[in-house]
């Protein structure tokens, strides 16, 4: 949420980009898709993004309808050029044209799949386009709906937000929002970490606010600044940011732990993760991995300490142990849910699924774990299935170790959950890989093929490349002989080949699937009998129309 200023044009900026925000996640809401031949892909995405928007119209609170209106009638670019004048934190802020929404959309959905497109991928980003041109249409007839607050509420509201004012010297220029770990760089001036570290990471050798270069890149924690904000929001009960202001970590009794040591020890190694010594550096992160590896609380302080970004950087080193090590921090640290965020902010994903194609066998095991893990948050699916990680997941399906192969499996199996990567999957050869994998002797990853095959038999052309696969009739035999589990995602893969295709089905019945089909009607899984029964019925309108 932007934080209120006493300066009123600063007031009136965060306003309306919270405006702008509500109405383009009610347009989101009133695209009529039918008249569009949007995919479901494409409606995927852009459900995801309207999610996101709504989490922070929530955020902001209830709004009325006529102050909105107030709101958006302003001139913003005015009161742009004011707070760049004024350097009021929007110094690093380029922006368009804020009054076209066409470009506000396009802006809102730059999480949408980048990269090599295929011919279908690149009709869909056509059909985006054409949606979003029309959004302004749609946003104007939303204006005129009344929100189902009343004034009173809104202006009660209002007033609860304007009781505290944050001091504008804890408010991070970049994100405007207040400071939890915040560092000073060669110009003088204070960042939150995170942000100012993403932006050096982007190549940019500027102060953001004052535009001057940065005579060099170190960043120097700003004790005294942390020492303050912590008495001020403890002071106006505003809920204090870190652990590592207070020293003291919530324990789940309610009760609080003292980590002041534990925070300068972890200061100390993730000040050695820059050195110049590549022994020291090497020992420095062999321990995060070891602290990373063993409390939440560690997880916590590591990643407050600033050392996601310098652990990214590690990634791309040309010494084995330090990337392994490195990576396996970044994949421990990566369990602590709020982590995450921190992770995809540092751009890690293409240092990650660099050490997956290059990595030592270790490292690439542990690379395919943290992606696994970053894509449990759907907003990352998408990002690191555009990221190229799904070739380099295939190729460790295919030649990775057995421990390696089972990461790969469950990465793959996570990221295929949305549609849009199910296409890049087959085009990256997982059906040859799966089908390996349910003929091989040893039969150690029939549970995890079939898992994988049963999220992709849906998709069309996955499909296509499972029936050229010749894969039905090993699904047929797997009914008369797997598991329970297995005889389960057998039948459910055969369903959805056979569902409004007829020449599947005539080869199903060729093949004689209604015995072992009829069996596990009588003793497989619940969810086993129900596609059984479905395909049994499939079956018998078959025959009926010879």
């Amino acid at each position: 949420m932007f934080p209120l200023f006493k300066d009123g044009a600063t007031k009136r900026v965060a306003f309306q980009f919270q405006c702008v925000t509500w109405k383009l996640e009610k347009a989101l809401g009133s695209i009529p898709y039918e008249q569009y031949g949007v995919s479901e892909e494409v409606q995927e995405q852009v459900e995801l993004v309207r999610t996101q928007l709504k989490r922070a119209t929530e955020r902001y609170g209830p709004f009325n309808s006529s102050k909105i209106s107030r709101a958006v009638s302003q001139p913003l670019l005015n009161d742009l050029e004011l707070l760049q004048s004024g350097n009021k934190g929007f110094g690093c802020l380029h922006l368009g044209n804020i009054g076209n929404i066409d470009h506000e959309v396009k802006r809102k959905v730059k999480n949408f799949p980048q990269g090599n497109f295929s011919s279908s991928d690149t009709n869909d980003v056509s059909q985006v386009e054409e949606v979003s041109s029309s959004l302004e249409q749609v946003c104007a007839s939303n204006s005129a709906e009344e929100v189902n607050v009343s004034s009173g509420e809104s202006q009660e509201e209002s007033g609860k937000q304007d009781s505290v004012t944050i001091p504008e010297d804890f408010l991070c220029p970049i994100s405007l929002e207040i400071m939890r770990d915040p560092v000073i760089v060669a110009t003088g001036q204070t960042y939150e970490r995170s942000y100012i570290q993403r932006w050096i990471d982007s190549g940019n050798v500027t102060c953001p606010k004052t535009q001057q270069k940065l005579q060099h890149f170190t960043l120097t924690p700003n004790y005294v600044l942390r020492s303050l904000i912590y008495q001020w929001c403890a002071k106006n009960n505003v809920e204090q940011p870190t652990a590592l202001m207070t020293g003291k970590i919530k324990k789940s009794d309610g009760s609080f732990r003292d980590v002041s040591g534990d925070i300068a020890a972890i200061q100390a190694l993730v000040r050695k993760l820059s050195s110049r010594s590549v022994e020291e550096r090497r020992v420095a992160v062999t321990e995060i991995r070891s602290l990373s590896k063993r409390s939440t609380d560690n997880r916590i302080l590591i990643a407050e300490a600033g050392a996601i970004p310098v652990l990214v950087n590690l990634l791309t080193t040309d010494d084995v142990v330090t990337q392994e090590n490195a990576v396996t921090s970044i994949l421990n640290l990566s369990i602590y849910e709020n982590n995450k965020e921190l992770i995809m902010l540092a751009g890690a994903i293409p240092s990650i699924v660099q050490v997956l194609r290059n990595g030592s066998m270790e490292a690439r095991e542990n690379a395919a774990a943290t992606l696994f893990s970053l894509s449990l948050a759907d907003e990352n699916k998408i990002i690191i299935g555009a990221s190229g990680a799904i070739p380099a997941l295939v190729e460790l399906l295919q030649t990775g170790s057995p421990r390696g192969k089972k990461d790969a499996a469950t990465a793959l199996f996570n990221l295929c959950i949305y549609q849009g990567n199910k296409g890049r999957a087959v085009r990256a050869g997982i059906i040859a890989a799966l089908m390996k994998m349910l003929t091989e002797s040893n039969g150690t990853m029939v549970d995890e093929a079939l898992t994988i095959l049963s999220v992709l038999a849906g998709h069309q052309e996955a499909k296509i490349a499972i029936v050229k696969a010749c894969t039905i009739p090993v699904l047929i035999d797997l009914l008369r002989t797997g598991l329970p589990r297995n005889k389960e995602n057998a039948a459910a893969i055969l369903l959805a080949l056979c569902k409004r295709d007829m020449e599947n089905l005539a080869c199903l019945s060729r093949l004689g699937a209604a015995i072992p089909l009829a069996e596990v009607t009588k003793s497989g899984t619940e969810r086993a009998k129900r596609k059984a029964t479905s395909l049994l019925e499939l079956l018998r309108k078959l025959q009926q129309q010879h």
